[in-house]
């Protein structure tokens, strides 16, 4: 073998080998290895396998390192960056309960109060700082849920925050506050001609969906989806009352121009609360269902339905939903997927006296590690390009430390990245073949500078609307 080690302060070339690391591929059919090589040329994965002949190939040095595929996100809100924490103990809304920190509610301040108030300058730097921070914890694929379309201008400065984050995102083009002038959903028009003219491109285009808009936007929105070729999502949470919004659109009632079904087409969020009708006809639609169980958990969504989703014989993907409430880090994600799901087997079991018969399987590391990675990439419609470390996919990897303080030794590799691992052990992300993160640091970035950007627009935020930070509350 000819090739040679990249050495430190030095980017690998056009075509490199990732060479001796531990690889989780995500694909049956090219399996794992506990020692093999990764050879990307240019955006694409050419071979994996052990000890590769990679020619005069640039190598990344891998060993003591998992290599897996990059993480994706299906539900994240991220022109809320600037507001990060500000909600740590709230619920999605005040349901009435007289719960004691049930007010101030996330729909109250965030949607009603601050989304008002953005420019599209806010827009912008929230998008674009809240990608890099994902991209830095190794989410190289993110679903945005844009609910800030509040004029073209909004729509422009968040699909070019996605862009110049330079990692693969799918740009959910939900609703704005509905003000004069917003243009939701016609825009969509305008919006995939002037951004989304191909969709062989690192950011593509979701059409935002949402029940709860009323039957003439909720019909137009999917219509104007399926015209033009475009993934739909949409949140389905019992607890905000949307249970039987979901069951008119299962019995294609949606709308009263169209027949607005689901199908393999749509992608459910959270899917708590929902009625055993709905479930049926989402698994033999083919629709695709998004977890964000910490959220879920913390915000009163409603149980993650991670025990229905089994029932079923369907499989969720990973999302981190807000961070005005928790953090978008995969680490947690999985985390906590793994252990409400077996939380909830465990003391079905314990409950029956020790008695597995009928019980769930319980989750395995592995398996939490396929819904954030195989999964997500499915669901979004990209699985044929991202998702696993498959010969012939984009190049969107991950290297993990696992001689890391809070690691070694390795004795189990998806266990290590579920069970013990956060974003510290995050060390080279790549994405389409383009190293943006290495050896520990993220590339291309003024973080200093896009820091201080945001704390502007936080101060914007707050100013603007009269509400108070309390640091201590």
């Amino acid at each position: 073998m000819s090739d040679t080690t990249v050495t430190p302060g030095r980017l690998p070339a056009h075509r490199y080998v990732i060479r001796g690391g531990v690889v989780l591929s995500m694909d049956p059919a090219v399996g794992d290895f506990e020692t093999a090589d990764v050879l990307v040329e240019g955006k694409k994965i050419v071979a994996v396998g052990p000890e590769l002949d990679a020619g005069d190939a640039d190598v990344i040095d891998a060993r003591g390192r998992i290599v897996v595929p990059g993480f994706v996100d299906t539900h994240h809100h991220l022109f809320e960056t600037a507001l990060r924490s500000f909600l740590p103990d709230a619920l999605l809304f005040n349901d009435g309960s007289g719960t004691p920190s049930a007010d101030p509610s996330y729909v109250e301040y965030v949607l009603q109060k601050f989304a008002p108030v953005y420019r599209p300058q806010d827009v912008y730097i929230n998008s674009l700082v809240g990608g890099l921070s994902q991209l830095d914890a190794g989410v190289t694929t993110v679903l945005d849920i844009s609910q800030i379309h509040h004029s073209p201008e909004h729509t422009d400065a968040a699909v070019q925050a996605l862009v110049d984050t330079r990692r693969r995102s799918a740009f959910g083009y939900f609703e704005g506050d509905g003000r004069v002038g917003a243009a939701y959903p016609d825009d969509a028009y305008r919006v995939r001609k002037q951004w989304f003219s191909s969709d062989d491109q690192l950011v593509t285009m979701v059409m935002g969906g949402e029940v709860y808009l009323g039957d003439d936007v909720l019909t137009r929105s999917w219509t104007i989806a399926r015209d033009l070729n475009l993934p739909i999502a949409a949140h389905a949470v019992g607890s905000f009352g949307q249970g039987p919004l979901i069951d008119a659109v299962a019995r294609g009632e949606g709308g009263s121009k169209k027949d607005i079904g689901l199908g393999p087409d749509v992608l459910l969020i959270h899917m708590t609360g929902m009625s055993d009708f709905a479930w049926k006809v989402a698994r033999d639609a083919g629709a695709k269902v998004s977890v964000a169980v910490p959220v879920e958990m913390v915000m009163r969504h409603g149980t993650p339905p991670l025990l229905k989703i089994q029932e079923m014989g369907m499989e969720p993907s990973l999302s981190s939903d807000v961070e005005t409430t928790m953090t978008a880090d995969p680490f947690t994600l999985m985390r906590s997927a793994l252990t409400v799901q077996r939380m909830l087997v465990n003391q079905a079991v314990l409950d029956q006296g020790g008695d597995h018969t009928g019980m769930p399987a319980l989750l395995r590391t592995r398996d939490v590690l396929r819904f954030a990675t195989a999964n997500g990439a499915d669901h979004l419609g990209l699985g044929h390009r991202t998702g696993s470390l498959t010969v012939g996919k984009e190049a969107d990897i991950v290297l993990l430390n696992a001689r890391a303080l809070n690691v070694a030794p390795l004795n189990n590799a998806p266990g290590a990245v579920v069970s013990l691992m956060d974003r510290t052990n995050v060390e080279t992300v790549i994405v389409a073949g383009e190293v943006r993160k290495w050896q520990g640091k993220l590339l291309d970035a003024d973080l200093d500078q896009l820091s201080r950007e945001l704390e502007k627009s936080r101060d914007y935020l707050f100013r603007t609307t009269g509400i108070r930070r309390n640091l201590l509350a």
